[in-house]
């Protein structure tokens, strides 16, 4: 990756992480909830799998945090991402876009920076909204019930997806 210099005019999303302010990492979330899903990981084997119950500040029908700001109060075990952890954090989605920048790879089209259209992520089918409940609303079932392979998979439909070209109006 090259490096950034003070003449760089590419968009923030394309310049490297260490160059980032705080707001534009944070604007590189997507906002798809996949990292607010509880996982399990196998004792022996290390093998992690994501489940269908969410951190009980989720709001499940868009997806986003309820109280972002204030997160961490109410779940203190809250990962508060950072450029430095990333190579630590292998749990995230394949679709995070946090993960694909410091794997070198580009934000794909339907990331709201591109498309200029938060839905776009649940458009894809990359959000967990309508797809997940919280935990205090789970019913009473063995942890392994709840493990589904979705969050950590690229949907078909993501790979699929182009945006819609607004030609200007003459």
């Amino acid at each position: 990756m090259s490096e950034s210099s003070p003449t760089d005019d590419r968009p923030f999303w394309e310049r490297p992480l260490e160059s980032l302010t705080h707001a534009e990492w944070e604007a590189l979330c997507d906002g798809c909830g996949r990292c607010c899903l509880h996982k399990l990981e196998d004792e022996d084997s290390g093998e992690l799998a994501f489940t269908w119950l969410a951190c009980d500040l989720l709001d499940c029908e868009t997806g986003y945090c309820s109280d972002y700001a204030n997160r961490r109060d109410f779940v203190p075990d809250c990962i508060q991402l950072t450029r430095q952890d990333l190579p630590h954090y292998q749990w995230l989605p394949p679709t995070c876009a946090y993960r694909l920048r410091f794997e070198g790879h580009p934000l794909p089209t339907w990331h709201p920076l591109l498309s200029g259209d938060p839905q776009t992520v649940r458009r894809a089918r990359v959000s967990v909204a309508g797809r997940v409940i919280r935990e205090q609303d789970a019913p009473d079932l063995p942890l392994i019930d709840y493990v589904v392979d979705w969050p950590g998979e690229v949907p078909e439909s993501a790979r699929l997806w182009r945006p819609v070209v607004r030609l200007p109006r003459e």
